[in-house]
């Protein structure tokens, strides 16, 4: 419930998207006076949209799921959620289009079972026992891990003999793999890490908890796309009487000698006073280019070089003059080679042949958002990061003509003579756009050793007053791990605040 009490020490948000967002309207809410700094021209960050010839793209998240913690935070602020946004349950959650010609709707989990037992009747009963297994996981990493600060190695310690009882140190791939048998299973069952940067076959699995959640919440989409999210979010923070600064790229945060923060300058020449300053741009960004070296010895550069990045993404916006009734909102569409091309994204850090797609088409469910007789659509395809050195000026036209080409062959016929608008955005973008670091969709990897307690702390444990939120922080990537990184993040502050 919003506080009445108002508040002395100014709070200042680094950065609008999903997780800075969250941040500061609990802020507020609370009764601390908040200014929310954006680089861009509007919120959202990743979650932005653009409009072109009459077809509306969001640029990036499109998946809600639970719906409870949109709800949780509005009613943080004393709000409904329905009063601002219509979440809409998508089903079936995704199609799945294999490269042998084969298909599968994810669903529910009847229909998953009918599916399963087509593909591969030996399978039934280790699918249904992957996801009793997957249950405790979740209710492990999820319910109680990923509501934790983490902010001693002992509480990381303290769920270690759950997390190996649960055979959490497998990787999603080899845990799935215990279970069932077909690799088309396989595949639709431990794709879903990739969905906040990780390799399948690297991340711990704790991440199956993901398709959990899916399976026990069900997969959302906000009527009008994520961006009315966003809207909504900035519509509630500034009712609150938050204060939105658009165009305004923070420069440096000011660290007084003591290590404490005192407040941030633009690249405009703004300097904004601060007691609490709450960063939801890029971890490295943040701690690299914002603040001095000798501020940072927990987050030093050496830090950041070592550390392991998620993958980039090469996403492609376009807009099509014919309607395709027979598809669905998600669907994935894989490529010929699974394990080795994951191995190329994350590993080789090499562009191959090859790839698997995202494919997000809103207009299967809100028919508004492209002109009549007509559907908006994107696909989200993974890449490796700049670490490949990729000349992306030079390669984008001639990948861009191969996934159009490859979509138009496999799922989506007649595409290349109806296409009506087209838009590109690289890894490159990533990172002249989001300052994301390496171009990263995801920022750090989730791998053991990148999470909980090792994973930079959601309160700065250099700079006092310093606090973070969003992909980089605890407990991670992905619209539901970035909101609770805000609520932990803001107990956090109201618990040092409080307590001085």
């Amino acid at each position: 419930m919003a506080s009445t009490d108002e508040r002395d020490e100014d709070v200042i948000v680094i950065g609008g998207g999903l997780g800075g967002l969250s941040a500061a309207i609990r802020m507020q809410a609370a009764g601390y006076p908040v200014t929310l700094l954006e680089k861009r021209d509007q919120l959202g960050g990743r979650a932005s949209v653009f409009t072109k010839k009459g077809y509306t793209f969001d640029t990036g998240p499109t998946i809600i799921t639970p719906p409870f913690l949109i709800d949780d935070l509005f009613q943080a602020a004393g709000r409904e959620t329905s009063d601002y946004v219509d979440l809409m349950r998508v089903d079936p959650k995704y199609r799945l289009y294999f490269s042998d010609g084969t298909q599968m709707d994810y669903s529910g989990y009847e229909d998953n079972i009918e599916q399963v037992e087509e593909f591969n009747p030996r399978d039934v009963e280790g699918y249904r026992k992957f996801l009793e297994k997957v249950k405790p996981i979740y209710e492990l990493g999820f319910e109680k891990f990923g509501s934790m600060a983490f902010d001693s190695l002992f509480a990381m310690a303290k769920v270690a003999p759950a997390g190996i009882r649960h055979k959490a140190y497998k990787s999603v791939y080899g845990f799935v793999a215990s279970h069932v048998k077909d690799p088309r299973l396989r595949m639709a069952l431990s794709f879903n890490p990739l969905f906040i940067g990780g390799d399948p076959f690297e991340a711990t699995a704790i991440y199956t908890l993901i398709t959990y959640i899916e399976e026990k919440h069900g997969v959302w989409w906000v009527r009008g796309g994520t961006h009315k999210l966003v809207e909504a979010m900035q519509a509630l923070f500034e009712e609150l009487g938050g204060l939105v600064k658009l165009n305004s790229e923070v420069q440096s945060i000011d660290v007084s000698d003591d290590k404490r923060v005192r407040g941030v300058a633009t690249a405009s020449g703004d300097y904004y006073g601060a007691d609490v300053v709450i960063s939801n741009a890029d971890v490295v960004h943040t701690y690299m280019d914002l603040i001095e070296r000798k501020y940072r010895k927990k987050n030093s550069d050496k830090r950041y070089e070592k550390a392991k990045y998620s993958m980039s993404l090469f996403m492609l916006y376009f807009g099509v003059k014919k309607q395709y009734p027979d598809m669905t909102h998600h669907s994935i569409v894989f490529g010929p080679r699974y394990k080795a091309l994951i191995k190329d994204i994350f590993k080789h850090h090499v562009i191959p042949d090859d790839f698997s797609t995202y494919l997000h088409i809103p207009t299967r469910t809100d028919s508004e958002l492209a002109p009549p007789g007509c559907e908006a659509m994107y696909a989200c395809t993974p890449v490796t990061n700049l670490d490949s050195d990729t000349d992306w000026d030079d390669k984008k036209e001639g990948f861009k003509d191969h996934i159009l080409e490859t979509l138009d062959e496999r799922v989506l016929p007649g595409l290349l003579d109806n296409l009506d608008v087209v838009s590109i955005f690289t890894p490159q973008d990533y990172k002249t756009e989001f300052n994301a670091h390496k171009g990263t969709g995801f920022s750090l990897r989730p791998i053991l050793l990148q999470s909980g307690w090792f994973r930079p702390h959601n309160r700065s444990r250099d700079v006092k007053g310093l606090y973070l939120v969003g992909a980089g922080t605890h407990p991670g990537a992905g619209v539901p791990s970035v909101i609770m990184s805000a609520d932990i993040t803001t107990d956090l502050i109201r618990e040092d605040l409080e307590g001085e």
